[in-house]
């Protein structure tokens, strides 16, 4: 629970006895590899903290796994279009790897928000964060090539290669298995010139 306590802090002062109470409201929950935290027609109602592992928000459509976004570790996340809206998912949000995540009902969060302007600046300020991570996901796949966008994975988060399976990182930058494969190749022919 320390790494929630400091990334909370990290977005601004929060008084002790404030903190205090805010993380009590926080459940812990431990997911196997594979285990779905939501899926879809599920109510989302809770923001999570993810403390260790991986977890991967998708959706299938005509039977294909469509990966938008990894969480890996200090970061929060939830369905954001389904819990601002107060709607039933369309996606599912599974672990890659074993996994730690903190949860927040989204009822005791509002009501935090409402007695705490510490806390509320906290709750704005990472919506805010999660917000502009999904505007520049959608900005770096219609700007960049799939090389640029395997490119800049290898360069800003590597700990995904190493630990999420190929044919998710393949889905996740717009590709087949077939294309991550050949753009991998091609690469590694011109490291060996």
């Amino acid at each position: 629970m320390q790494n929630l306590k400091d990334k909370i802090l990290s977005y601004n002062k929060v008084d002790d006895n404030v903190l205090d109470y805010w993380l009590s409201l926080y459940e812990r929950i431990e997911l196997k590899k594979g285990e779905a935290l939501i899926s879809p027609g599920q109510m989302v109602n809770r923001f999570y903290y993810l403390d260790s592992g991986c977890i991967y928000y998708y959706k299938v459509q005509d039977g294909e796994t469509k990966v938008l976004e990894f969480y890996t570790e200090g970061i929060f996340f939830t369905d954001l279009p389904a819990y601002v809206q107060g709607s039933p998912s369309r996606y599912y949000l599974r672990a890659t790897e074993n996994s730690r995540v903190f949860a927040i009902k989204k009822s005791d969060a509002e009501n935090s928000f409402d007695s705490s302007h510490q806390l509320e600046r906290f709750g704005r300020l990472s919506m805010q964060e999660a917000f502009m991570k999904s505007y520049s996901r959608v900005e770096r796949i219609s700007s960049r090539t799939n090389e640029e966008r395997y490119l800049r994975l290898l360069e800003k988060r590597p700990g995904l290669l190493q630990s999420v399976p190929q044919y998710l990182i393949a889905s996740y930058l717009g590709l087949t298995p077939v294309g991550l494969s050949k753009i991998r190749k091609r690469l590694m022919k011109v490291k060996q010139v």
